[in-house]
Order: structure tokens, then sequence, then C-alpha cells
């Protein structure tokens, strides 16, 4: 809808989105000095939310209802606003500040029709949801999340565009200037009651994976280093600026960790490491990992100091709150205390304000979710999708194969056989018997992928393989099995866990990993290390999403710039009915020293 038939809350002015700068350097932030009594002091808070994913309402598109999951968490913009004005009502409005860690406008229906069915990039088109909800809240600044680039720099780059608050990224590169695409930082003055005012600095750190998951989107035009480095070169920078206090917004978990492995330099999940290492900082609101760290401390390795971190919850399930506390000492603010804490949104109803805000794009999108598109003959639900091989997998599988074969047909591969792969990216998913919507079938494929046809060998076929049994815990032949305890090892998401069609095999869980599959056949016959396949498979794995072996360095064969949910939609339209027997077999299974576990 057109922008002026909005009602925006006015934004604080106290925001400026930074630029890149040349040269100036300046010493990191003096530590705390020691107060006189009565000293003039000042508090502050900055809230912040994180991977909020295209969520404004507390509702969930694939199941046509209120969010709800076994924590009863409640999740949504809606919801986070409530505690926003309650929290501001407190410590009054100019007392706070509201910043966001990435990954905005990815991840719902919602997002996705604005991306896609009804673009904000069209020509007089619509101002994203997202866009919307959070100008109204009065947000100050958001970092850029990995997600930000799915559907492509234009779209990211209207968005932009929309927001009236900056998107922030200072190792988010122009690949041939190597100076930032988008503001570095923001900084902000705070009026206190007693003299100079506080000058904060939000410095916004992207993920350098970018490169690899969105890979078509980015490659030649952007670049992205290290958090690390990046932090080290723009925090002295904003302290020779004046700032009395650096706040970082790292769309990057704090384990240190990589899915990626070695394919990148840079860390995935760097925030731990930029509190350690460059001194200056006084908190950093992480995100990326879909964690609730309410408060960790990190030492600074030069300084000594501690640097305060916090991740809220996913989806808009919590807000965290960081509490500065600062003294006027020797001429300048010094951060005295800083803690953090998050709020539940489930204990706030909705801001009627957003409600009524964005209730027509809400609908318009739960209209387009519930078209019938096909029917469906068995119910199919991938709810022991991460431990048995069920049909509504093998649908993925059967659609991604089917795909492939027609794209390859005439060409020099079409003789090859077309293996597959898929994962269950949700164990609530549901194909009902009967009428099928674009919602059920939506619902089985969350994420913005495209398809890709790799050729692969035997060989690489089975390293593949035994590097996603590693999803597996190891127990014991007389163990007691617990599925809910089976999976998910070593933290490995549902999302990296890939079943392969084409193939049958076995996974021996009493095994340890790295020599866990077993009887790999191939039409009934053992698999040869020389037999060479065509492999259906999504871009983030084909583009090294996960670290699997071989597959992102293997030959391209076909790639599709459509979303495999979006083929998965069309091809249902097209046939017009599912039937599981049609295309459900049991090609993998877990097993015991030869022994099935189911």
């Amino acid at each position: 809808m057109p922008l002026n038939r909005r009602k925006f809350l006015e934004k604080s002015a106290v925001t400026g989105a930074g630029v890149a700068l040349a040269g100036a350097v300046g010493a990191p932030g003096a530590q705390a000095a020691e107060a006189k009594p009565g000293a003039k002091r000042y508090a502050f808070t900055v809230l912040g939310t994180t991977d909020l994913h295209g969520n404004v309402f507390n509702w969930d598109y694939f199941t046509d209802k209120e969010f709800d999951d076994k924590d009863h968490n409640d999740v949504g913009l809606a919801k986070v606003s409530t505690l926003v004005n309650r929290i501001r009502e407190e410590k009054g409005r100019r007392n706070t500040l509201l910043i966001d860690a990435g990954d905005t406008i990815q991840g719902t229906q919602l997002s996705y029709y604005y991306a896609k069915v009804d673009p904000i990039t069209a020509e007089g088109g619509p101002v994203h949801p997202m866009a919307q909800a959070m100008n109204a809240m009065g947000y100050d600044a958001a970092a850029l999340g990995n997600h930000e680039f799915n559907y492509g720099i234009p779209v990211l780059r209207k968005f932009e565009q929309q927001c009236r608050f900056p998107l922030l990224g200072a190792n988010a590169l122009d690949a041939k200037t190597l100076r930032p695409a988008f503001a570095p930082y923001s900084m902000h003055r705070l009026r206190t009651p007693c003299g100079r005012d506080v000058k904060v600095a939000v410095l916004g750190l992207t993920n350098p994976g970018i490169a690899i998951w969105d890979k078509a989107n980015v490659q030649g035009k952007m670049t992205f280093p290290g958090l690390e480095e990046q932090a080290a070169k723009w925090v002295p920078k904003l302290r020779s600026m004046g700032a009395d206090v650096v706040i970082v917004s790292a769309h990057s978990g704090s384990s240190g960790t990589s899915s990626y492995g070695d394919q990148l330099p840079y860390i995935e999940n760097a925030a731990g490491l930029v509190a350690e290492q460059v001194p200056g900082i006084d908190a950093i609101l992480v995100g990326h990992a879909h964690t609730e760290i309410p408060e960790y401390f990190v030492t600074n390795k030069k300084t000594g100091k501690q640097v305060v971190l916090s991740e809220p919850l996913k989806w808009g399930q919590r807000l965290t709150l960081f509490d500065f506390e600062l003294v006027w000492a020797k001429g300048c603010w010094t951060v005295e205390k800083v803690g953090a804490q998050v709020l539940n949104s489930n204990t706030v109803q909705e801001d009627p304000k957003i409600v009524r805000l964005l209730s027509d794009e809400h609908e318009k999108v739960v209209a387009y979710v519930n078209q019938v598109i096909g029917t469906n003959a068995a119910e199919m639900t991938s709810a022991e999708a991460p431990y048995k091989d069920v049909p509504i997998i093998d649908l993925i599988n059967h659609i991604q194969a089917d795909t492939v074969k027609q794209a390859l047909a005439g060409t020099e591969h079409a003789a090859l056989p077309v293996l597959s792969q898929a994962a269950c990216f949700s164990r609530s998913a549901r194909i009902p018997a009967g009428e099928v919507t674009i919602r059920d079938v939506a619902g089985l494929y969350v994420f913005e992928n495209t398809l890709e046809a790799r050729l692969m060998t035997g060989a690489q076929m089975k390293a593949y393989l035994e590097f996603s049994a590693n999803y597996f815990v190891q127990t014991a032949p007389d163990a007691p099995v617990d599925p809910a305890k089976l999976t998910n090892a070593n933290g490995t998401p549902d999302y990296n866990y890939d079943v392969v069609s084409g193939l049958s095999y076995e996974i021996d869980i009493a095994k340890p990993a790295g020599s866990r599959v077993t009887n790999v056949r191939f039409e009934g016959q053992p698999l040869a290390d020389d037999a060479k396949f065509v492999f259906a498979v999504n871009n983030y794995r084909a583009n090294g999403g996960g670290n699997f072996p071989h597959v992102a360095a293997a030959q391209v064969l076909w790639s599709n710039s459509e979303e495999i949910r979006n083929t998965m939609i069309a091809w249902v339209k097209a046939k017009g009915s599912i039937d599981p027997a049609g295309f459900a077999a049991v090609d993998w299974k877990l097993t015991r020293n030869g022994t099935p576990v189911f």
C-alpha cells in the first residue's frame, strides 16, 4: 500500500547514518574512572531484537493459526512493540535506543509475498510490512543479516529506502572499491539532565557466510571480510569521533565456529571473538545463531575490560535490554556499569497500533496461502522425518529429481541417473489428505533455496552420506533409543541432515561418526566408486552451506533461479494430485549391528 496511507511514529531525531571515513584513528575508550561522591550520572537503555525473519504477528502462515511451540513462545513485532512501549514509558523515550541484529526480510509467507508475489520493487509497489512495522516502532538502526540477501540486492536496496533508520554493515563492501556498500555505523545523541550529551555509536557487522550462501546474488558485486578485522578498523574511529559508548550489532553468533569449515578464512560466529580481540566495545547485540543468551560477559584480552553480550531469541520471541550506567569524570562520560537481560514477548498482548497498521497485508497473505492447488491421496507429515524415511521428504526429492531430469533432457548428461537431497526443514510440516493448499506445500520448504544439478561420483556420494550421518548421537547396540535424544549431535541442525533419494543405504548409529554408512546400493547393486550421477541439490548446499564434502567443487550441470518452494507449488498445480504410492519408498534406515532401530 502507498506510504502516505500509513501513520508512522515520529522517528527520534538522534540518529545519523554513518559513512565511510578515511584515516582517522583514535585510542579506545577510557576505562571506568573513579567517580567522586555526588558525581553526575546518567542511565539509558538499548533495546535489541534479532532474527525477526518476517514475523510481524503471532501467526504461523504454514499452519494458518496462532503460533505456538512446546514452550508456548509467541512471535512477532506486534508483541515486541508492546514491550518496547512499556520500557520507553518506564525509562523515558529519550533515554532509549532500539536496534536490530539482522535477518529481517525473509522467513514467513508475509515477507515472501512482498518480495515475490506483490514485490516492493515493482513500480508504485507496496511498502514492505517489516519496514512499516519497524518504522512505526521507531527503530534507530539495524544490522544486515545474511538472509537480507536472499531475494537479491535490488529487493534489499528497496527495503533500505523504505526504512526510516539505517541498515548497517561495516563488513559489507563493494567488490570493486572495497568501501562499505552500506552505512558502517550510526551515531546517536542522548540528552542528559546534567551537561554534555552522551554520544552512542552503533557499529553494524554482518556475516561473511553471505559470500557462500548467496553467491549467486553477491558474487562480483559485494565482498564480506571478517567481523574482527572490520571492528578493529571502525571502533577506534568511532571513539576518535567522540563516541562515549560503542555498541556492536552483529549478525554473528558467539560460539567461534563456522558451518562452512575452512571454505572462508572468516569466522561465521565471531561475536565473542570481536569482544575478546577489539578494545573499546561496551556491548554486543548478537544474532544469527537463533539461541537465547540473556547476558554473557567476555573479557577483552588487551584491556581486561568486561564486554557484555546478549542474544534475544529469534522471531521476536525475546527483547534484549542493555542497561547502561554512566558517570561524568575527568571531562567525559564513562561507562560505569552495563548489564543485560531479556524479556519474553509471550507476557504481553500485540500492540493494537501495529495490528491496525498491517491487518490488510496480513489478510492478503492468509488468502494467498490458502489457495487450493491440488489434492493428496494420503496424509503425510514430517514428525518422524529426522530419524525415519518418510513420504513427505520423498516428495521433495521426487519433485527435484523430476525437475532436473526434464531440464537435462536432450543434453549430454541426460542418460545419467539422478539422485536428490532433501532435509527436514520443519518437524511440523503436514500435507493433509484431500485438498492441498499453497501453505501446505510451502510449509515443507521454508527457505528460499534454488535448485542445481551437480556431477558426482559414487565415492563422493558415500562421503556425502557419511558426513550427513554425523547428525546422529552414537547409541550402543543394547541402549534404549529415545528419538528425542537421537538427533542433532554436536548441535547439528535438522536442515544439515540430508537424505538422498535414488540410493539405498543404512546408517549404523552404534558406530562412531565417520564409519556409519553401510550397504550403499544403486538399483540393488553395491554402489561403485566410479559410477557417475547427476545430483539434484539446493544452492545452499551446493555453495558449501553445511560444509558437506565434494559438492561445492563438483561440476555444475544446470542451475535455476526459481525457488524450490515455487517449483514444488507449480509441480502440484500441474499434476493436480499427489499420491504417495507413486514415489514413497524406504531407501534408508537406522540400524545397530545390522538390526533396524525402528
